[in-house]
This record gives structure tokens, sequence and C-alpha cells, in this order.
């Protein structure tokens, strides 16, 4: 038997569109018996972005089988929407996670910006914010922007602002995705498939307009799906990421993934001090003086209380 090295573009469930690195061909191919997902409670066991081994089952109507999928580098999962015990992988071997942001039409929230950094975090994947829509900005908006921008740029986070449809700042993101996997989210409405099209208008990645009525985005992505838009730059699309990361994060573990509260690890009074009403807490002293941003620290409360900050 003849195992060929592939890279997983697309999954449909049961089917997987694989990518053979010797020729770039493109097999449709299915899973040999059950696979168990490399030690991970997940729906499903192969994630884009993953290498496998697979075999010509019949080369006259493409099909092919995968026997192994290869050690990974990361992973990103989400929560699964119909099984709760489980997450779901989104993505494999990725460089870095792209959000994109809008202040207005639709409007993200800092809640959510957070929840999507922490996950990231927690991944070990770098993050980045990019603000779509600047020309929907009011002055105020600017400013509440570019001081949103110089908070996250102090932690670590790299932030661009652009304006997809109008193709301005579209050359420092097509520059930030140069020769990476790159994972893209966003709510839908923000400007993804714009954003991406005014990069590589070849791909043609279908849009959707914002609804005026309810302010939110249809969705036009059901699976996850990987582009490359040059040799070895690729993009990864993925759908549904409300439920993105906090899949078995421990309450006591969110705060690791706040670099700014992880700078401040075993100044509190109390080792297992979680941050709330402890005595002697190092991280609330740091938000009292405004060396931490109270929006950031209202986002901790909100993960380790379980609230529901998804919108």
């Amino acid at each position: 038997m003849s195992l060929i090295k592939g890279l997983v573009l697309r999954s449909t469930g049961s089917w997987y569109e694989v990518r053979d690195s010797r020729d770039g061909h493109i097999w449709q191919c299915r899973l040999k018996g059950k696979f168990k997902a490399l030690g991970l409670k997940v729906t499903n066991p192969i994630a884009v972005g993953d290498y496998v081994n697979f075999e010509v089952e019949n080369e006259t109507e493409n099909f092919g089988i995968i026997h192994e999928i290869l050690p990974r580098e990361n992973y990103v999962i989400r929560q699964s929407v119909h099984k709760t015990a489980h997450a779901h992988l989104i993505a494999a071997n990725v460089d870095q996670a792209i959000l994109i942001a809008t202040l207005v039409f639709p409007r993200t929230s800092l809640g959510f910006i957070d929840r999507f950094l922490v996950a990231i975090e927690s991944f070990r994947i770098p993050g980045v914010l990019v603000f779509n829509k600047q020309d929907l900005l009011n002055d105020d908006m600017k400013e509440f922007q570019s001081e949103l921008m110089d908070m996250y740029s102090s932690l670590g986070y790299q932030c661009l602002a652009v304006t997809a449809v109008a193709e301005e700042g579209v050359g420092d993101v097509a520059e930030l995705l140069n020769g990476k996997v790159s994972l893209l989210s966003g709510h839908s409405g923000v400007g993804k498939s714009t954003l991406v099209n005014a990069i590589a208008p070849d791909l043609d990645i279908k849009t959707q307009e914002v609804s005026s009525f309810a302010n939110k985005g249809v969705h036009t992505t059901t699976f996850a799906e990987m582009f490359e838009l040059a040799p070895g730059t690729f993009i990864i699309d993925s759908p549904g990421i409300k439920e993105l990361g906090l899949a078995d994060m421990k309450p006591e573990e969110i705060s690791h993934y706040f670099p700014e509260m992880r700078d401040l690890l075993n100044q509190c009074r109390f080792n297992n001090c979680q941050h709330i009403n402890e005595p002697g807490c190092a991280v609330k002293s740091a938000v009292e003086e405004g060396e931490i941003a109270l929006s950031r620290y209202e986002s901790y409360l909100s993960m380790v209380g379980g609230q529901d900050n998804r919108k």
C-alpha cells in the first residue's frame, strides 16, 4: 500500500478535500474506519489544516482513503452546538488567528473580542485584530477605536484599521497574511469575504449584505474551508465562532490567558485568588489604578461567572 501525504482543505463532515503534496491534485477522501481524535473529545476527528496520509482508492473517480492524521502543531476548537460534552475542531496547524471586527453595523462587542483573544491565547496562537468599515465611523467612534487599538496593542496584539469595500488598508492585511496559515474569524456582516476578495479577487468568495432589519449578517460559510492566496499563504474561513474556545477551560485558568493578568501572577495575597472579592488582589488593584482596562476586567468577570458574553 502506497500512502501519500496531503493537506486537508475542506471538510463536509464525512468527506474531505485533500491536496496531494506531490502535485497539488485535489482528492475526495473519506476516513478508513473510526479514528480516535488524538485524545480530544470532539465531534470530528479531522480539521481543515490537518496533514494526513492517504491512499488512492479510485483514480478515475478521484477518491482516496485517509489512513493517518499526522501530529498537529496546534488546533482550534469550539463548543459543539449539538453535543454539549464535546468540542468541534475548526482548524489545525495555524500560524495566526485574525478577528475582523466592526464597531458599527454590526457592532462587535468588547466582550466578544476578549473572548476570542482568551480562546486563542489558550491555543497558543498569536492574535490580530482588524477593525473594518472605517468609512462608517464618526469622529467620536474613531477616537474610541484609536483608544481600543492602543490598549490591545499594548497587550501584544497587532491591530489594523481598514475599509475593505474601498480597499483602504488592504495592502497591510495582505502583508500580514503573506507566507502564513491564518484563521479568519468574525461575526457575519463584518466584511470578511469582502476583505479577502479585495486581497485575492480570483477566489470570488461569496458575500452577503448585512440585514438592516436585524443589523446582523447572514452566514455565508457553512464549513471551515482553506484557501490558498499565494504559494505558502493560506487563509481558513471559519463559520460559527460564537462558541469559540473556553471549552473545557476551568474558571481559575481564565486569568492566565489575559496577558496583563498573567503578568501579575503570584502577586496576589492568596495563591488561588480568582480576582473577584479576595483581599490583597493585585489584579483588582491594577484595575483601580487604571493599569488594567475596566472593559477587560468586566470581560474576565463575565467569563469566570459563566455568563453568556458571545454577542
